[in-house]
This record gives structure tokens, sequence and C-alpha cells, in this order.
């Protein structure tokens, strides 16, 4: 419980003191700033002592290159309990709290569904009260803020941290340094609490900002060399300053590689530092009370850095080398070759030197392994961590732990049966599946607090937010008729509240009464936002030919940032920008069909569109998702799923039914069946309809103001690349059967009693898709941590 006197005066001790004003006085910013600060004071006591009790037993710690918290503010209070009390406090003093909580900048830390994973499972690990701690990067500005231009996309620094971040404590005294062979940087920490839902509990996300070790030479200064003055500042900051800088030339690349084994080396620097604090010297002892989470191949340069540590403490190769396998677990996102990561041996050992050779002696201890075994050379070769002048990450991540793991069924057998089936054969007892999840505290008691509190009023209690499978009880509900029709005035309701912010953000107005149809996640080919584009410009054509044409009416949302560097995919965020200029501008099509990109999807507007949404885009080439998590997001806020047998499509419909959602598509075993004989000229030329669309790539219909981008795209579809076959994620193949799924959506939409009973079970099913049941697997299974209560 929050202290009301202390809490004001302390907010208002922090405005006076950080702004020289009153609360009265101060700008929303400063008030969010003194008043989020203000809260953060009064939760020090039980953040220590969570931090202290954890340090008696065996903790865990996830690494990630992403974490995508999105706003802490309204996200704390309602975990601490307090939203309301907060808000009564606020309005004593004529405060709105909406405009403290609009004031707030997402923080810049992630970008797709591994860093939003990477924040679910913190939140579950705090509620849970498990001992994990998190270790990333503080991004000065993230990945970059995404405006359009002309359709086109424009990447601007997205500066999230100009007003300051109060949730965030600079320990200035746990500084670390880390070497590379031409520079040696300062890494400071900040840490951030991970507020449980109704727990004590306050974990901590620790985050390294990268800082030189001498800021400004005077003497440089002094002889008027200004620049020279402040290069090495500069250099230093520049490896925390971007996520994921683009790495199309070797400097992006050497600063990619930098800012991996900047924040891995602080990481563990300061484990081993809190390990000789608590537990002493002994560090045979180490993997039993340590467990380390690699989340995806960015931190698995973190093996060999603990190996080299461990060597440096006088153990033996052999036996650093078995507690090194016995620390850490390694996550598994994608089968995708280009994020399987490789890195070129010449730069590696340019920048990293001591950690190459520390490879080098893996590599050849795996060799060893190998030949015992009695492998053949063409199949060591196959396995080798170092190839063709090559580091194989995924493969070093794999040989140097106990545990890989994919993140949805589907995708684990694809593993071990096909992309790193070798491994698996070699190491069956090492991969295990974890599906993954998402908290619900964020994606439904802070983004739809209505159908939250309606489902408190059925259940009695606010306990199933900890324990999701309760939802599955209200499935016996599904007929009653006043109960659907409570339900679905909710989700009118945040369809209103969606097209007001459109309208607000965007500048485009959406009727309510539309379908709203959404995809939401990050732009890559193999998401297929490309095949949802055709299907609207063929209803559009289709609707021009038949103007009585009978149709529910369909507003098709996209939010999605293509990387900088990535040529393809902005010429699709042009094309469906294009699309949706000649759309919106046809009078005739007005009452039929709206299409609108809302510009810098983040998670503050994915907690608008997941309430809001009626169908859950999903479209995924068969086999190319690992898993998703916005699938489950739209699920659990009673969305039916449109999509392919991919990921966690699959595990979402044997938990709400194939008839509650629309699958299309070839599966898994039929693309790989005909993947060498696969000839989408076949399709583009006998599916009606469907040469036009991918025509007016090329034919006028569309500008791409001169990039090529169009004609680019259109060779990959019939005539393929140097680096792919045609048609490379099978859009022409699926094309006609993702019109007649969606088809079937616009008849059983209009069955509004029928609709209505799809969503609820939808949402009555999506128990299984919290991330606690999945961090309760992860301690179980992978880590075997205890839960400790402060």
């Amino acid at each position: 419980m929050i202290n009301k006197k202390r809490f004001i005066d302390t907010a208002e001790l922090l405005v006076k003191v950080n702004y020289g004003k009153t609360l009265a006085k101060a700008t929303p910013p400063e008030k969010y700033y003194a008043i989020s600060r203000a809260i953060l004071e009064q939760l020090i006591e039980n953040w220590s002592g969570t931090t202290e009790a954890y340090s008696l037993g065996k903790e865990a710690y996830y690494l990630s290159a992403e974490f995508l918290m999105g706003r802490a503010f309204s996200n704390n209070l309602i975990n601490l309990g307090i939203y309301n009390d907060i808000q009564d406090y606020l309005k004593e003093i004529n405060i709105d709290i909406n405009a403290i909580e609009e004031a707030e900048a997402d923080a810049a830390l992630g970008n797709g569904g591994l860093g939003r994973l990477a924040a679910c499972f913190l939140d579950s690990c705090a509620t849970l009260n498990f001992p994990v701690t998190g270790y990333g990067i503080y991004y000065n500005y993230g990945i970059f803020k995404q405006t359009f231009s002309d359709g086109f996309q424009i990447e601007e620094a997205d500066t999230w941290l100009k007003d300051g971040n109060p949730w965030g404590i600079r320990k200035e005294g746990e500084s670390v340094v880390v070497e590379f062979s031409d520079q040696r940087v300062r890494a400071v920490p900040y840490d951030l609490p991970i507020v449980g839902y109704e727990t004590k509990n306050i974990n901590t996300l620790r985050l390294w900002q990268a800082e030189a070790l001498e800021d400004f030479n005077y003497t440089l200064f002094n002889d008027q060399k200004y620049h020279e003055a402040v290069a090495e500042k500069n250099r230093a900051e520049d490896i925390s300053r971007v996520l994921y800088p683009n790495d199309s030339t070797e400097e992006g690349k050497i600063l990619r590689l930098k800012q991996q084994y900047f924040f891995v080396s602080a990481s563990l620097k300061d484990i081993v530092k809190k390990y000789k604090r608590t537990k002493g010297d002994d560090f045979s002892q180490f993997h039993l009370n340590t467990a380390i989470q690699l989340n995806d191949t960015h931190p698995v340069v973190a093996i060999p850095e603990l190996l080299r540590i461990l060597m440096e403490e006088d153990l033996s190769f052999k036996v650093a080398w078995g507690i090194c396998q016995k620390t850490f677990a390694y996550t598994n996102h994608t089968i995708l070759a280009e994020a399987l990561e490789q890195w070129d041996c010449g730069l590696f050992e340019r920048i990293l030197p001591r950690i190459y050779s520390t490879i080098k002696l893996i590599d050849k201890e795996l060799l060893k392994d190998l030949s015992s075994m009695g492998y053949p050379s063409e199949k060591i070769k196959d396995m080798q961590i170092i190839s063709n002048n090559r580091i194989r990450m995924a493969f070093l991540a794999i040989y140097g732990n106990h545990t890989t793991n994919g993140v949805a069924a589907l995708h684990t057998e694809i593993l071990k049966n096909q992309e790193l089936s070798n491994w698996y054969n070699l190491y069956p007892e090492r991969f295990q599946n974890k599906t993954n999840g998402i908290t619900p505290r964020r994606w439904l008691a802070l983004s739809n607090r209505e159908l939250t509190q309606f489902i408190i009023s059925l259940m009695g209690d606010s306990n199933w937010l900890k324990d999701l499978e309760r939802l599955k009880s209200l499935e016996t509900l599904k007929n009653h008729e006043d109960i659907l029709d409570a339900f679905m005035e909710i989700k009118e309701d945040k369809k209103r509240q969606l097209s007001e912010y459109i309208l607000q953000e965007e500048g485009i107005g959406i009727d309510t009464n539309f379908i709203f149809d959404i995809q939401i996640k990050r732009l890559h080919e193999y998401k297929r936002q490309l095949l949802n584009a055709f299907h609207i410009l063929d209803l559009y054509y289709r609707i021009k030919e038949n103007p009585k044409m009978d149709l529910a009416p369909r507003a098709f949302i996209f939010g999605a940032k293509a990387a900088p560097g990535y040529f393809r995919a902005k010429g699709i965020i042009k094309f469906i920008n294009e699309i949706a200029g000649l759309i919106n501008n046809d009078p005739e099509v007005q009452d039929k069909l709206r299409v609108v990109f809302v510009q810098n999807y983040r998670v503050t507007y994915a907690e608008k569109l997941f309430p809001a949404a009626d169908v859950s885009e999903q479209i995924s080439t068969a086999g190319k998702e690992a898993s998703g998590t916005g699938n489950m997001k739209f699920m659990l806020n009673g969305t039916p799923t449109l999509g392919t047998p991919d990921g966690a499509n699959v595990e979402i419909v044997e938990e709400a039914g194939e008839d509650n959602n629309f699958i299309f598509g070839a599966r898994v075993e039929e693309l790989d069946e005909i993947k060498d004989t696969y000839d989408p000229i076949y399709f583009y030329e006998n599916v009606q309809g469907l040469k036009r669309v991918v025509d007016s790539l090329i034919d006028g219909t569309f500008d791409d103001g001169g990039t090529g981008m169009f004609l680019e795209l259109y060779n990959s579809l019939l005539k393929g690349a140097s680096w792919h076959s045609p048609d490379h994620y099978f859009i022409l193949k699926d094309f006609d059967d993702y019109r007649r799924a969606q088809m079937d959506i616009d008849k059983d939409f209009r069955n509004k009693r029928g609709w209505a009973k799809k969503c609820w079970i939808n949402l009555c099913n999506a128990g299984k898709f919290s991330s606690d049941r999945t961090i309760r697997e992860y301690a179980r299974d992978i880590w075997n941590i205890r839960e400790v209560t402060i």
C-alpha cells in the first residue's frame, strides 16, 4: 500500500528539485517523472529485500538483446494493485492520470516478438516469485521511430530518454570494464524494477550503457583538436546507441559484434562478482547456483566468455567446459538461415582475439567428441562450429549448453527432425519444447480493462490473472445470450476507442461497423503481409466489377516496421500504402473497404489494436513462424485466428477448435514435398484474379517513385533471385485458399450470435498461452530454481 501523504510530498519535492516548479505548474512529462519517481521511492525497500533474498539460493539470468517493455507507469500500478488509489490521489490535486500515462514514452529496448516475449517472461518471473534477473543493453535510441512520406518508410531517432527515465536507477559503483582488441569501455548498469502482480517481490532488469573510460581529452581540446577530444567518448557510446544498427557494411557488422560482446561480458562479470560475494571462490559449484538462459543467438558469445573467465580462475579447460555446459540453456526462435547467426572468422578474431581463441578450443573439443563416437569426417564437417571461415553461433550454443528449446510444438519438431537434426540425434536429451506465452496482466488487465472487469464479475475474483487456465470454466456460458451480448458490447467499445485513436494519429476514419481485420507484427517476407495486400487489391477489383457485391464491410489494418536495410520489406510497405491510397480515395468503395497502415507500431499502439480486432491475421508460410505471440494476444481478447497451420496457431486451434478459427494454406509436409518442383507460374496464370494483382506491381497501377522496389518484388515472385527460388514463401500457391478463408469469415461474421460464440470460446481457451505457464516450465525443466517469497 502506498502512503498517500508521503507519495504526494515526495512528488512535490521532486518536481521542485528537478524543475523548480510546483506540481500544479509542471508540464505533463515533468509530472510523469516526479510521480513515477515518488512511487519508485516507496518500492525500494521491497526491491532491495528481493535482491537479498534471491542471493541466498540458486538464481537464473535471462540474457537478451531485446526487452520490448512498453510503458511502465500503468502496468506497475496495476501489478501493485494501486491504480485506483493513485488515480484518486491525483484527482485530489487536480491531475488527470490519463495525461500522466500519455506523457510516458515507450521504452525503446526491443523490436519484435523476441523482445516482447522477454518482457512477458520477466513479468511472470516476478509475479511467480522466481529469482530471475534480466540482462540487456540500455539503448539510447532503440530501433527507430517510423513515419511515412509518400508511402515510404522513414526512420527517425526514437528519443525515448529525452525526458529521462524515472524507473531506471544508475548504479555507477557497479560498473565494469569491457575490452575489445582496439578499445576498452565502461559498462554502467541501469536497474529497472520488474513489479510482479500481487506480490511484494520486485525483480530486476539490469541494462548496460557503454561509456568511455575518458570522456574528454583536455590536451587535444587545448590543441584545438575539438573532434578528436571527444572521439573516444562518441566511439564508446555508439555501442549502446541504437538497437540492431544497420550491418550492411563491415563497420556495421563490427558495431553489432561489439554490442553483443559488450552486454554479455558485462553481465557475466556482474554474475561472477555476485557469485564471489555470496557463494565464495569455489567455482566447481557455479552451475549449482547459476542458470543462464540465452534468448536466441545474439548472446551466445557468453559461452566462450564464461569459459575464458573460469579458466582465468584456475580451472582446467575440461572442468570449466563442463561447468559451462551445465550452466547455459539456449532458446531457438527461428529456422530461417539468415537468423541462425554466423560470424566471419577474420572479423571476429580481429575484434575479439581472446574469444576467438577460446572458440577454437571449443571446436577442437567438439571434433574430439565426435571422432570418439565414430562420426565420419563429412558428418563432423557438417557439425563443426568453425566452418568455411565462419563461426556458427547456433552450433556453439547447442554444444555449450544442457538444454535447447523451441518455442512451439511444431517449431520444436522441425528443429529436431530437419534444421538441427544432426544435433538432436547427438543430444536428444537436450531438446525440449517450451511454447511461448504472454502476460495476461499487460495484455488483458491493462489493455482491456473493460473485459477484465467483466470477467471478474463472472469469476467473483481476480485470481485468474495468475491462473489463466481458470478461464476455461467460462466456456459453459457460451450459449448465454446476455453474456455474449455484454461481451460483444465491450468489443464494440474497444473498436470505437481504436477508431478514435487512429483518426487522431493517422487522420483516417474507420466505421466501427466494419470488420476490423488486423495484421500487426514485424515486416518480413515470411510473415506474408504481401499475401494480405494481394487479397485486398483483388477484393477491391471484384467490388469495382460488381458494385452490388454482397460483402460485410472490411477495414484492413497493418502495423509493422521494416529493418532499415531490408529493401524488399520496405517495398511491401510502400505497396500497401499505395493500395490504401487507391481504396481510401475511391468514393465508390467507401462503404465497403478501408485500409490503414499505422505509423510507428509499438507496444502502446498494440495495447489498443489487440482488444479491438475482429480478425487476427497469422498468415506466415507454414513452418517459418517459430511460434508467434501476437496470435495469443488476439486470442486472449476474444479474436478468432485467420492463419496457416504454423507456429502456435496449431496449438491455438487445438485449444479452441478449428470451427472457431479459420485455417488455410499448405502444411509443412506438403511444402517439403513440392519445394524442389514448385512452379508459381501455374498459379499466376490459372488462379482467377491473381495475375491482375501481381501485375499491378509493374503495369503502372502504382508508383514506387523510381526505386525499382515493385519490379524487384514482382521478380522475387516469378523469377526468384540468386539466393532463393521463385515465390520462396508460397504466396501465389496459398492465395486462393486464403481468399476462400476470407469469404468464410465474411459469411460467419454476419451471424452475430455465432460470431460472438467463436470469440467467446477463443477467450475461454487462451489459458495455456499465459507466460506464467511457460515460466513455470522453464523453472522446473531447465533452470531448476524455486520460488522465493519475501
